[in-house]
Parts: C-alpha cells; structure tokens; sequence
C-alpha cells in the first residue's frame, strides 16, 4: 500500500530548507526509497511550508528514516524551523491519477473500440494532433476523426495493449502495441487480410479534464513491411 509522509513547518528561512532539501536528494542518491517530492508554501502564510514525501510502503518509508544521512538532514532541518515540524502519516487508500485515466479511455474507446466519437467527449474543441504519418504537419479534432476513420476502415483491431504509461504534470506518455488484421485498403495497398502488430508512443497534453494535443510516432515503415510493402534496408 502506498505511503505518504506530511512534514509541516513554520520557517522564514523557505530558501536554505530548499537547499537543504536539494542536499538530501544528494545525499541519499542510491539509497533512499522515497519516490516522489513535493514542497510547498501557504499562500495565507509565507512561513508555513509543507513537504508531501511518497513512498512505496510504510516499510520502505521506515527504510528511508533510518538513513543516518535523513537523520542528518533532518537534525538542520529543526535548527531551520520556528518550531518543531510536525508529521502526518498517511496509507492511500484511494488514488486516481485523473490524467492517466484520461488516456486509458482513449485507448480503450478510440483504439480498441474505434469508437471516434469519443474525440468530441475525451478532447478539447481546439484538439491539435501531431503525427509524421500524417500528410498534414497537425490536424484538428474533426481532422483527426476523420484520419481515424480511414485508419479503422483499413484494420479490423483485434487487440490493444498499453504497455506502459506515466505521467508528470499536464502530460502523459503511454507506449502501445496494437494487434489487427488488414480488412481494407491502406495507403494504396488492397487489403491482404495479413495479422498485423504494431507498436508506438504518444504523448498526450491535458487540459481542464480533456485532451488538448497529443504527438504520436508509430512504427509505419514496419506496419507496411507486414502489408508485403517497403522492405527495411540494412545500415
């Protein structure tokens, strides 16, 4: 389960605790087991600074504390406070990365079910979509439909995997393979009823719940190497 750390503290001196915090990320390089950081001050108050510290599991946290570097840090982290920092520990018991799953529907609606619709719910009205695939350098959102269209006309989907996906901030970054057979015509080529898989990447750009651009790179030279087309030169 999860672990989160709270760490509360009253300091006017908000500059050296950051410098002390990038001391310990120093420090503990290739021990500590804390995997995400975050730092904040309150708007209502200048001095009052929260650190947020997630951890795989209360264990690896308990890990993490017993580093004599933490130790050390944390006696200069007092000696920087008003007064004594305050702990909160927390198991997660509920979390939902809103991007994440933002991207999951567009693969499981868009690519798995060729529902192309779905752009108009899961994207903003001023989509841009980016693509070297594509003959146009980016297109809009009823562009981009319309491009799906031909794709899904061309491939019968038998398959969707998402083999990884992370995500920082607005974005998200997902690699995907997809598995189909070749039910159509595609880029001239009739259609050979060849199974097919192809892998890619995309990264999505998120806005008020929606995706607002997205940049996919999808191996097409391989796709048309299964079709009997071009074939790979070696060098």
């Amino acid at each position: 389960m999860t672990f989160v750390q709270v760490i509360d503290c009253k300091t006017s001196r908000v500059d050296d605790v950051n410098r002390l915090m990038d001391r310990w990320v120093q420090l503990t390089e290739g021990k500590r087991t804390a995997t995400h950081s975050i730092v904040g001050t309150d708007r209502s108050d200048s001095t009052h600074l929260v650190e947020i510290v997630e951890f795989p599991s209360y264990e690896e946290a308990m890990k993490n504390s017993n580093l004599p570097e933490t130790d050390q840090v944390f006696q200069e982290l007092v000696k920087l406070c008003d007064e004594m920092p305050s702990f909160t520990d927390l198991d997660v018991v509920r979390e939902e990365q809103l991007n994440k799953a933002l991207a999951r529907r567009y693969f499981d609606e868009v690519v798995a079910r060729d529902m192309v619709d779905a752009y108009d719910e899961l994207c903003t009205p001023g989509y841009i979509e980016h693509d070297p695939a594509n003959p146009q350098d980016t297109l809009g959102r009823d562009e981009a439909k319309e491009a799906y269209r031909e794709l899904a006309s061309a491939f019968d989907t038998q398959n969707v995997s998402l083999d990884s996906i992370a995500a920082e901030g607005e974005l998200v970054c997902c690699r995907f393979t997809v598995r189909a057979r070749h039910s159509g015509e595609f880029q001239g080529i009739a259609p050979t009823g060849n199974a097919i898989e192809v892998g890619g990447h995309v990264t999505f750009r998120c806005e008020g719940g929606k995706i607002a651009e997205s940049w996919f790179n999808w191996d097409t030279l391989g796709l048309l190497e299964q079709l009997g087309g071009r074939r790979r030169t070696p060098g």
